[in-house]
C-alpha cells in the first residue's frame, strides 16, 4: 500500500510499458482527444526493447494465410476457419491505421517497418497433404482468402521456397500454399516512431529508466502510481483516471499488486524463443517467404515451425524456430524471482491444474531445454535439407509469459492467446498473454477504449474520427460490404507501399 503522499501531477492515462501495445493506446487516444493528459513509464532506458524488439518478435504479419494452428481440423473432418477470418480482420485493421498515419504524415517511409513476404504453408506426408488441400479449399470460400494458391508440383513449389525444396526427394508427398498478400512487420521500429509522434507531435512525457512499483486506490475515481527513477532510486507519485498495464511479462506482477478482484488466479509460466539463425548471405538470398509447417503432437501452438525471412536493421535476416528455452525471468532483462514471486494462494490452484492436465507439454518443453546444436539443426534439415550447423547460430529471443487462468473444472488453463483484464469501471486495464500480439494490436486498443472510455466514443466526433482512422473498427468485413472493404485494402496497400494490389 502506497503511503498517499502528493502526488506530483494528475493524468487522464497512464501507460505502462515502453512496447506497441502501449504506443499504440496512447497515440489512437490523443487522435480521438487531444486534450487527454497522458504519460508513459519504461523501465528500460529505450522503448522497445522487450517483445516489440525486432529479433523478440516474429516479425510476421499475421494474417493467418500460413498459421495452421488457426484452422484446426475437427472431429468430423471438416475445416475450421472461423479464427483465420478473425485474425485476418484484426490485421487488416492494424494496417488501416498504419496508413491513416502515413496519410497524414505522421509516419515516414513504409518500408522502414512492414514489406512485402509471401506467407505459405508447406507440409509433409499424405495426411498432412490430404488436410492443407482440404484447407484450401475451405479457406477459398470466404473472399478473405480467395487469392490463396495451393500446389502439390514440385516444381511449383521450388519457385515458391526453393531454398526449402533443394536436395528434396520428389517422390515425398508434399504440398503448400501461397499469399502474395503476406507481410513481414518490423514492429520494434514501428513502436520507435509511434513514441517519436507522441513526443514530438503530442508532447507525450515518455519517463525511461522508470519502474512503476506500485498502483492503488487513490480517490474513488483515481489511481496513485508509485514510480522509482533507477539511476536514482528516487520515487515520485502520480494520479491517473485510467492506468494501462502493458508491460509484457512484467504486466503480470504489477497486476498482482492492483487491489482488483478481477485479477484473482490469473498466473504465468515463462517460456523463452529461441532461434537458428543464418550466417550465410547466400544462403539467405535463396529463401525470400515465410513458411510454416505443422507443430508437432503435444508442442504448444506457438511452436509451429517456421522458417522466416525478416528485415532487421535494414538487413536481410534468415530464422529458423521457435524453439523453447525456460527461465524463471518473465522479462528478457527480468529478475530470476519473478516467477516464484508470481504465485499466491489465489493463483496456486490454477497453476497446479495446468501442470497436471498439460503433462503432455511439459515432457516438450523439457525436451526442448534439453536440446544441443545437432538437435536444433536437425529440425532445421526437416525444412533445409542442406543446412550446415557451421553457417547457422543460435539467438535466445524474447520471454513469453503464457497466462494461466481459473478453471472450474480443470483448476487453471493454459491461454496462448491474449487476455483483456479489467476493474469492472474500467480504469484498471492489463494486457496478459502473447500470441498474435502486435500484429493485433489496433484491435486489442479497440477493445480497451471501448472498456476505459466507453463515454467517449459515445461522442459522435469521437466515431468519426474512429471511421477516418480505422474504417472497419467497429464492424465486421462481411460479404456485404466486400468491395467497400476492397478498395480500402487497396488504399491501404498503396499508401503502405505493399507489392501485391488487388
Amino acid at each position: 500500500m502506497i503511503a498517499k503522499p502528493n502526488p506530483k501531477e494528475k493524468y487522464d492515462l497512464i501507460c505502462v510499458g515502453g512496447g506497441i501495445m502501449s504506443a499504440t493506446l496512447a497515440l489512437m487516444t490523443k487522435i480521438i482527444d487531444p486534450d487527454a493528459k497522458i504519460i508513459i513509464f519504461e523501465r528500460l532506458k529505450k522503448v522497445a526493447q522487450e517483445s516489440t524488439e525486432a529479433w523478440n518478435n516474429s516479425g510476421t504479419g499475421h494474417s493467418a494465410f500460413c498459421e495452421l494452428n488457426y484452422t484446426p481440423e475437427k472431429e468430423d473432418g471438416s475445416i475450421d476457419i472461423s479464427k483465420a477470418k478473425q485474425i485476418f480482420q484484426q490485421y487488416e485493421q492494424s494496417k488501416q491505421f498504419w496508413s491513416y498515419l502515413l496519410e497524414k504524415g505522421l509516419l515516414k517511409k513504409p518500408k522502414s517497418f512492414i514489406h512485402s513476404s509471401p506467407h505459405h504453408s508447406w507440409v509433409t506426408g499424405q495426411d498432412n497433404v490430404d488436410f492443407l488441400k482440404k484447407r484450401h479449399a475451405e479457406m477459398t470460400k470466404s473472399f478473405m482468402f480467395e487469392e490463396m494458391k495451393f500446389s502439390e508440383k514440385p516444381e511449383d513449389l521450388e519457385k515458391w521456397f526453393p531454398l526449402i525444396m533443394e536436395g528434396r526427394n520428389i517422390d515425398e508427398p508434399v504440398a503448400g500454399t501461397r499469399m502474395e498478400l503476406g507481410t513481414g512487420v518490423n514492429f520494434g521500429n514501428l513502436t520507435e516512431q509511434f513514441f517519436r509522434i507522441l513526443e514530438e507531435e503530442y508532447k507525450v512525457p515518455i519517463l525511461l529508466d522508470h519502474d512503476v512499483l506500485d498502483i492503488d486506490p487513490y480517490t474513488k475515481d483515481e489511481w496513485l502510481i508509485e514510480a522509482k527513477y533507477n539511476k536514482t532510486g528516487y520515487k515520485t507519485y502520480y494520479d491517473s483516471k485510467h492506468v494501462f498495464i502493458g508491460a509484457g511479462g512484467g504486466a503480470l506482477p504489477l497486476l498482482q499488486k492492483v487491489e482488483i478482484e478481477e485479477k484473482e488466479g490469473y498466473g504465468g509460466f515463462p517460456v523463452s524463443g529461441q532461434w537458428l539463425f543464418c550466417k550465410n548471405q547466400d544462403v539467405i538470398e535463396k529463401h525470400d517467404a515465410k513458411v510454416y509447417s505443422k507443430a508437432g503432437p503435444d508442442a504448444p501452438p506457438m511452436s509451429t515451425p517456421h522458417l522466416d525471412t525478416r528485415y532487421i536493421d535494414g538487413k536481410k535476416q534468415l530464422l529458423f524456430g521457435p524453439f523453447a528455452g525456460f527461465s524463471t525471468k518473465f522479462l528478457k532483462e527480468g529478475s530470476y524471482l519473478d516467477l516464484p514471486k508470481s504465485i499466491n494462494f489465489t493463483n496456486i490452484p490454477s497453476m497446479w491444474g495446468v501442470f497436471w492436465h498439460n503433462i503432455p507439454l511439459t515432457k516438450y518443453l523439457l525436451g526442448q531445454i534439453q536440446m544441443d546444436h545437432e538437435d536444433r539443426m536437425d529440425e532445421l534439415r526437416n525444412f533445409v535439407k542442406n543446412a550446415k550447423s557451421d553457417e547457422w547460430e543460435l539467438k535466445v529471443a524474447g520471454q513469453r509469459v503464457q497466462i494461466i487462468k481459473k478453471d472450474e473444472e480443470q483448476g487453471g488453463t493454459l491461454e496462448f492467446g491474449t487476455d483483456v483484464v479489467h476493474s469492472k469501471d474500467g480504469r484498471i486495464t492489463a494486457l496478459l498473454g502473447a500470441s498474435p500480439g502486435a500484429s493485433t494490436t489496433v484491435h486489442i486498443m479497440i477493445d480497451i477504449l471501448k472498456i476505459a472510455f466507453p463515454e467517449k466514443l459515445e461522442q459522435e466526433p469521437v466515431k468519426a474520427k474512429l471511421d477516418e482512422m480505422i474504417p472497419f473498427w467497429n464492424r465486421e468485413i462481411s460479404e456485404d460490404n466486400k468491395e467497400e472493404f476492397r478498395e480500402i485494402q487497396r488504399k491501404t496497400s498503396k499508401l503502405l507501399e505493399l507489392d501485391a494490389l488487388h
